[in-house]
């Protein structure tokens, strides 16, 4: 067999395109171009051809926007499921239902006749919703949200994100909440503890349904407390540094007049409330990036060495308060209440570790320094040069006790953030309505847990829905289950 000896068959596609592209911009002659590249002036000819060919392509204007790419079966099942999603998927209202029917579609679809169907559709899913086996729940997080000054009770599964409970209510004391709450422990609800923030009612009408089960503090809320107290400092701090420095050219200007001493005792004591107002934004900022990075994170020391830690900085704070009581004290005194509570997820992240170093047999600081060396990014020298270390030491278990403590950190949670992430996607479908009726939630509560996440943090989640990932089974898609039949294929 013989070979090809063209030079023009030994070049590859990144060195053809030069050529056509220097060709195409006239930057250079065909002949030089040829003889540079040792391939004939036709063969440049036809890689200039070729790109322009390309380039017309890419910018032609599209000739095929008239032209038929599916055909879409019109039935009743169809309009109805579209009638559903236009409100659920894309928070149309009712009157933007009728109008897409009126213009897109040419069907002439009442305002009445959409509300009939969510109607139906809200009494099938209220049945779906409390016929939900609940007792997979391992941890659950509460929260409050607020429609037109009424309050909506929460409730979400920290692992799967499954929403078991979303009730209207005309108040949100301790009654009200247990009651909630013991209609979810009919359906087996009954988790190892809870995640909530400081609410009275909230905390109070768990105490009612289960005596003893732990209620661990959301520190979302505590720490945008503190840091909302930092930035205000800082801005008094930054205001104090204006007037001192206003002072400073009054001062100038009195020394230019010889009457500069009249203004040195307000001088004076502007740069002495400078420098105090720095001082203190400086501290306190500095104590609350140590109960961020340090007490709170989760990848952090044990617990009674963040207990030491946490009592410093709110000792630290006291001694402060005096400098600014107004801004001060609430948060010191909030973190003196709910000490215990904030910390709880530490004693049961400290327990998770030591079942892991007892199942490996190793010292149980070596898989604390595992879980610590998650604070460091991935991409790091630091955490690799760590990561060789740790794994000298632990030999050829050191990739099943990493697997072990991330996952063991998953699923310890610290805060409801889950609950103000459903809050943020129910405040799209509330703005549409004044009142909130028992069914609307109802459908909304059905609607949420049964949908795909097209993309999540978690990559474990796209692609499922909340109730897959919290019963391990898959389901027909939600217009099925709601009997509109499913979702038509497209004809080609």
């Amino acid at each position: 067999m013989t070979t090809t000896t063209f030079p023009a068959a030994k070049l590859l596609s990144a060195q053809r395109i030069e050529p056509a592209i220097q060709a195409m911009a006239g930057a250079a002659n065909v002949s030089h171009l040829a003889s540079e590249n040792n391939v004939s002036r036709k063969f440049v000819y036809q890689q200039k051809n070729r790109a322009l060919e390309a380039l017309n392509d890419a910018f032609a204007p599209s000739a095929a926007d008239d032209e038929v790419l599916f055909y879409l079966p019109v039935t009743k099942a169809w309009l109805r499921q579209v009638s559903l999603a236009l409100t659920l998927i894309c928070h149309s209202s009712y009157r933007g239902v009728v109008e897409f029917m009126r213009d897109i579609v040419g069907v002439s679809v009442s305002e009445a006749s959409v509300h009939n169907l969510h109607q139906l559709a809200a009494q099938r899913s209220a049945e779906f919703n409390q016929a939900q086996n609940l007792s997979e729940i391992r941890v659950g997080l509460h929260d409050e949200i607020f429609h037109c000054d009424e309050p909506v009770l929460v409730g979400v599964d920290a692992h799967s994100t499954y929403c078991y409970l979303l009730a209207a209510a005309p108040q949100r004391e301790a009654d009200t909440w247990a009651i909630h709450l013991l209609y979810a422990c009919d359906q087996g609800f009954n988790p190892d503890y809870l995640v909530a923030d400081q609410g009275t009612g909230l905390r109070a009408g768990q105490a009612i349904v289960w005596e003893g089960k732990p209620c661990h503090g959301d520190v979302f809320h505590i720490l945008q407390q503190c840091e909302s107290v930092a930035n205000v400092l800082a801005s008094v701090a930054q205001g104090a540094a204006t007037r001192c420095q206003a002072m400073e050219l009054k001062m100038d200007v009195a020394k230019q007049d010889g009457v500069g001493r009249t203004l040195a005792r307000q001088l004076g004591m502007a740069r002495r409330a400078q420098e105090q107002a720095a001082l203190l934004a400086k501290d306190v900022k500095t104590l609350v990036q140590w109960l961020r990075r340090d007490v709170l994170e989760l990848a952090g020391p044990c617990l009674a060495t963040r207990v030491e830690l946490f009592d410093f900085v709110t000792a630290e704070l006291a001694k402060r308060e005096h400098l600014d009581s107004k801004r001060i004290r609430p948060v010191r005194i909030a973190l003196q209440n709910q000490r215990d509570d904030l910390l709880a997820f530490a004693g049961v992240l400290d327990d998770k570790l030591e079942a892991i170093a007892l199942t490996h047999d190793l010292p149980t600081y070596l898989v604390r320094q595992a879980c610590v060396l998650q604070r460091k990014s991935g991409t790091s020298p630091a955490y690799w040069q760590l990561w060789c270390r740790l794994c000298s030491q632990m030999g050829h278990k050191c990739h099943a006790v990493f697997e072990a403590v991330i996952k063991a950190m998953a699923q310890t949670p610290r805060c409801s953030s889950m609950v103000e992430n459903l809050n943020s996607r129910l405040r799209n479908y509330f703005t549409l309505r004044r009142q909130l009726g028992g069914e609307y939630l109802s459908l909304l509560q059905f609607f949420l847990n049964h949908r795909t996440f097209l993309r999540s943090r978690v990559p474990e989640r796209v692609g499922k829905s909340p109730k897959q990932l919290m019963t391990r089974q898959a389901h027909p898609h939600w217009l099925t289950l709601l009997g509109l039949g499913s979702p038509q294929p497209l004809r080609a």
